[in-house]
């Protein structure tokens, strides 16, 4: 790339080349690179808030570390922009989140820089750790930095992470990027304390120890002596949580002082041992508009950079999280018992409108899945009736907890699973594949599969009245554009619906790809089944139609094995009727990101593909149908 408004970055196509320049030049290069990630995703769209509040830290940890011999560990990663466009990938920035291009976030098979592969929150630590233990074992020279910010650093692998790190020896710098956000605002404790840490007379008592780091590096014994007895006799030293676990605390810094954060690295390399340093930063930063709404700004579609995002005019589609936000106000008008949790996902899981109507029954409980789910448990013991509104990929984590403290106990614990299937730009990371297996193997879970906007409301409605576990799930984004009635009206459970009556082909579906399945019977005049219930799945029917029809295909969005076509297996598995079975669903592989459409489209569960399939499953079954029928015809001869 060379472009006049980017003289030095023009000249940066990998990190070595940055490291050839004077550390005085370095300021310009994050200047030069902030305009540049601005210019690259209003054009492209894609996460955009954090990567410019991570300008600096990216440019300093580049410049003082050898990459990729020595590894970074990026947290989430939503903030890894500036790392790609640092490390080789400039010119394809504008490609990321769409098929064929750059990953959403590191990924180890794109890119030699990328240590390690992320995208859900608090690993880095973990991870790092791993790493700095095993350069140790190997007898690597290598320094080993993790960076996480103040949200993932509320999730509890990062808490059992820097327990490990504070009993070793490993030679691990910890970077906290402390903006207040993850993606919605921070909730809790550690940030009530990272907030202490910033403010009045303990934030600008301890920046001094921030200026000693700027001094050419004593010993590094003494360094460590002259922070401790800097810190000592304060009222409450702001580092103590750390340093009580074992690991030395350095900190606040500036985290958009470029040049500071340098001259700090530099001395920290040069130290052994676990070390924290806290850096202070504004998501958005550098970008008015982003600063003032990083949340609006965490990730972004196209836009005008000097008008900013703009809503789109008129009334858009009802999506299927905005049909649960709005069933969820309505069934809490009527039952004071309800309340709503969720792991850090206000916004992406629709509790916005719940959250300000009903703040005394809402618990976000910060990126804490684990504790969202047995929380839950503990209040279904006491008679509440709490509702979990998580991803599907989110819900992986608990899953344990959903098990041991939820079905176990059969508490009604009711789960709102959003982004379930395909989800698109965010790739394999947060594709919601696997929820239709793994929760139909719990015993006690009720699981049912909406297949349009009102049907979903009468499905939440149909999961807050049983006894027992129950989960609705649903895809991202709008669906065929069913009115939604106003209405509490339940779904009978464990029954399905037959939608179309056809001759000789059975299309049992599962969720949303019901629509797709009644197009495909009209050109094959075959029966449409939507299925509704995975478990309890409808036995009867299912029996009823293998019993008139020679072949049954079955369709979700969920991976095929151990699916919602493998319960229908089991249920036909005696072999009692004469019946041929297809199993449609995603593949036994990560499909990359793309749009929802194109990995709907490659895993061959569009109208098209699934029209093709059952044709060429017939014609294939009909060869073997004639082939023993000539097999038995030449045998009867002879």
């Amino acid at each position: 790339m060379t472009d006049a408004r980017y003289p030095l970055l023009s000249g940066i196509d990998y990190p070595a080349d940055l490291r050839a320049l004077d550390a005085n030049q370095i300021p310009a290069v994050a200047n030069e690179l902030r305009t540049y990630l601005l210019d690259a995703i209003s054009s492209c769209g894609g996460h955009f808030a954090g990567g410019l509040g991570a300008i600096e830290i990216t440019t300093a940890l580049h410049y003082v570390f050898d990459t990729p011999h020595d590894r970074i560990v990026w947290d989430v990663g939503h903030q890894c922009y500036p790392h790609k466009i640092l490390t080789g990938r400039k010119d394809r920035i504008t490609t990321i989140r769409t098929r064929g291009g750059l990953a959403p976030f590191p990924k180890r098979s794109e890119s030699d820089y990328d240590h390690f592969g992320t995208g859900h929150s608090s690993t880095s630590i973990s991870a790092a750790l791993g790493m700095a233990i095993a350069s140790a074992q190997l007898d690597k020279n290598r320094k080993v930095i993790a960076v996480i910010g103040d949200g993932g650093i509320t999730g509890g692998l990062a808490y059992e992470a820097l327990n490990h790190l504070g009993s070793s020896d490993a030679n691990l710098l910890v970077i906290l990027n402390d903006n207040e956000m993850s993606i919605s605002p921070n909730v809790g404790a550690m940030t009530n304390y990272l907030t202490r840490i910033l403010s009045g007379k303990v934030s600008s008592t301890i920046n001094l120890g921030s200026e000693k780091l700027l001094q050419p590096i004593p010993p590094a014994h003494e360094l460590m002596r002259r922070t401790k007895e800097h810190v000592k006799g304060m009222l409450a030293p702001p580092g103590t949580l750390f340093e009580e676990m074992g690991i030395h605390y350095f900190g606040p810094a500036n985290g958009h002082d470029v040049g500071s954060l340098v001259k700090i690295l530099q001395n920290l390399k040069q130290l052994k041992g676990p070390r924290l340093l806290h850096i202070y930063t504004v998501k958005g930063k550098g970008y008015k508009k982003a600063e003032s709404d990083p949340v609006g700004y965490h990730a972004v579609p196209v836009f005008d950079k000097h008008v900013g995002v703009v809503k789109p005019d008129g009334p858009s589609k009802v999506t299927y999280t905005k049909v649960f936000g709005n069933w969820l106000c309505d069934i809490a008008e009527q039952d004071k018992r309800v309340v709503a949790i969720t792991p850090a996902m206000r916004e992406g899981s629709g509790l916005v409108e719940y959250a300000k109507k009903f703040p005394e029954r809402y618990f976000d409980v910060a990126i804490a899945e684990q504790h969202s789910v047995t929380l839950a448990a503990g209040m279904a013991c006491e008679n509440i009736k709490p509702i979990v509104a998580i991803y599907s990929t989110f819900l992986q984590r608990g899953y344990d907890q959903l098990i041991h403290d939820v079905a176990v106990q059969n508490l009604p614990v009711m789960f709102a699973i959003d982004r379930a299937g395909m989800v698109g730009a965010d790739g394999q990371t947060h594709a919601g594949s696997y929820d239709l297996t793994y929760l139909r193997c719990i015993p006690n879970m009720m699981v049912m599969v909406p297949c349009d906007e009102n049907e979903t409301r009468r499905m939440l409605y149909t999961a807050y009245l049983q006894d027992c576990p129950a989960a609705v799930r649903y895809p991202r984004g709008s669906g065929p554009g069913v009115p939604v009635q106003p209405e509490m009206n339940a779904v009978e459970v464990g029954k399905a619906k037959v939608m179309r009556h056809g001759q000789r082909v059975a299309i049992l579906a599962f969720g949303s790809p019901v629509y797709d399945a009644l197009k495909v019977g009209e050109e094959l005049d075959a029966t449409v089944v939507n299925m509704r219930f995975v478990k309890p799945i409808d036995q009867t029917l299912v029996t009823e139609v293998a019993r008139g029809h020679d072949f049954i295909i079955t369709i979700e969005d969920n991976v095929v094995m151990g699916g919602a076509g493998s319960a229908v297996n089991e249920v036909l598995a005696p072999g009692r009727i004469p019946v041929c079975i297809k199993n449609l669903g995603l593949p036994d592989r990560y499909l990359n990101h793309a749009t929802r459409e194109e990995q709907l489209s490659e895993a061959e569960l569009d109208a098209d593909s699934i029209l093709e399939s059952i044709q060429c499953f017939i014609a294939e079954d009909q060869k073997v149908t004639d082939a023993k029928e000539r097999f038995r015809s030449q045998n009867a001869a002879s």
